[in-house]
């Protein structure tokens, strides 16, 4: 089981490496990947995870099929989406090259902060650019959770925790059943 490192751990805090363009195909770095999918995919409530949140300092997140599906089903009404789950996307050396100047206060957490959310400022639309697992070189765009994600991903790529600037910050731990 690959275990999500918490707030306390300083590899949160650390600026992360890009990752060599030649090295994005070879086997390690295809293990982080599934590590971080394996990881992300063991949360019922995680739409992202990034590298560091594994204990890995390089540029990557994994943005799950379930945020795709929920801003369809947003967009589109929930009757004209497929419901079939989306592949998780995965980002290597991401960089948000678009964003809009507006900006929404959305409730947010982390699975690097367990339990504590609150209201973060964030754009209401971005555009990354970034490499998939293949090496090639592709942009996404989206609003709304997408947008959050990209922006709260790349956050965590320089070190940054949403804790550090969000408000009204609460503890909700999970309702045992």
């Amino acid at each position: 089981m690959v275990k999500i490192v918490q707030q306390k751990d300083p590899v949160l805090r650390k600026e992360v490496k890009l990752v060599p363009r030649h090295e994005i195909t070879s086997a390690p770095i295809q293990k982080i990947l599934a590590d971080m999918k394996t990881a992300l995919a063991s949360q019922e409530d995680g739409v992202a995870i990034a590298a560091p949140q594994i204990g890995v300092s390089l540029a990557i997140f994994v943005m799950s099929g379930k945020a795709v599906l929920y801003e369809n089903a947003k967009k589109h009404g929930s009757e004209n989406v497929e419901k079939v789950m989306p592949p998780d996307v995965v980002f290597i050396n991401p960089e948000i090259i678009k964003i809009s100047k507006k900006r929404v206060s959305v409730p947010e957490g982390c699975l690097s902060v367990r339990w504590l959310y609150g209201q973060t400022l964030r754009a209401e639309k971005a555009r990354v650019q970034a490499y998939n697992e293949e090496g090639k070189l592709f942009e996404y765009g989206g609003s709304g959770l997408i947008a959050q994600i990209f922006q709260h991903e790349t956050d965590h790529l320089k070190g940054i925790l949403f804790i550090d600037h969000a408000t009204d910050i609460q503890e909700m731990p999970p309702e045992t059943k």
